[in-house]
């Protein structure tokens, strides 16, 4: 097992050095009552480290720092105090997250557009769960993943990254939403560049949209049946292949596939932590330790 305090103290000088300018001397943002002990810039850190760790639920999480390692967080809040503070800390640790994103790779012109399921429960469970369901604008439902063949209840996770694998946008819609839908907001994040898909995002609608309203050039591989067919060059396949490989990172070392949410608000916070804790990580692998910022198991200790 890793140590967890040895690797938040990896992850809190980037924190801290991320959002210096925006906390008071104690780390914590400003905000009406008294000053909190265990600093917002903790929480951030915690909930990075613990999700670096595959260790995703937050009892398990605090049994072990109470077990293990209460000398170390003497300040140390209770479960549901953190959980509360993680949730409103949203906006703050999505900002984080790009700031990293836009360290790592100063400037890009090539990204990878992709999907991926985002299991809540069984297909069985779905009509009596009431996990996700507090809003109707965030309603889970019913949806198909074709590459895995299978249904699933949930939601559905977009994301573009770049060439190297490293997010620039993620976002979460119900899992019926078609992926082509995602291009809407492409439009309004990136301009000037070139965007590798797969068939889930064919249309000549939107390419022209894209590419009229953005300069953005769309590609993706032909079916086979459409007229005038020709094969995707191997680099555009080949490049693809780096963010299926992401999404299974966060599969294996970041268990997106499990769910402890009960709430949309706990759900998205815990999607965005997974993938701020893999941008992290390829943060140190890059500027601390000079290797390939994907061997993202190699940074722990």
């Amino acid at each position: 097992m890793h140590n967890i305090k040895t690797n938040f103290d990896k992850l809190f000088p980037i924190v801290k050095e991320m959002l210096q300018h925006k906390v008071n001397d104690q780390g914590n943002f400003v905000r009406p009552g008294p000053e909190a002990q265990f600093s917002d810039l903790e929480v951030i850190t915690l909930s990075l480290t613990s999700e670096a760790l595959s260790v995703d639920s937050e009892t398990l999480l605090f049994s072990k720092l109470r077990s293990e390692y209460l000398v170390d967080f003497p300040n140390l809040i209770d479960r549901s105090q953190y959980n509360r503070r993680r949730r409103a800390l949203f906006e703050v640790i999505e900002q984080f997250r790009k700031k990293l994103a836009h360290k790592i790779v100063e400037a890009e012109d090539t990204f990878l557009v992709d999907s991926k399921p985002v299991e809540i429960c069984k297909i069985s469970r779905a009509s009596r769960a009431k996990i996700c369901k507090e809003n109707i604008d965030t309603y889970p439902d019913k949806g198909y993943c074709a590459t895995q063949k299978v249904y699933f209840f949930g939601y559905k996770l977009h994301g573009v990254c770049s060439l190297n694998g490293v997010f620039f946008s993620f976002d979460l819609s119900p899992a019926s939403v078609h992926d082509i839908h995602y291009l809407k907001d492409i439009k309004q994040l990136f301009s000037h560049c070139r965007i590798i898909g797969d068939k889930g995002y064919i249309g000549a609608e939107q390419q022209l949209n894209l590419f009229e309203s953005a300069r953005i050039k769309l590609e993706i591989p032909m079916r086979r049946n459409q007229h005038g067919y020709k094969p995707q060059p191997y680099i555009f396949r080949k490049a693809r292949k780096r963010i299926e490989t992401l999404f299974s990172q966060l599969d294996d070392q970041f268990l997106m596939g499990r769910n402890y949410a009960k709430s949309f608000s706990g759900f998205k916070t815990r999607i965005l932590a997974k993938i701020t804790s893999l941008t992290i990580i390829q943060y140190l692998n890059k500027f601390q330790f000079q290797r390939p910022i994907n061997h993202i198991k190699h940074a722990l200790a």
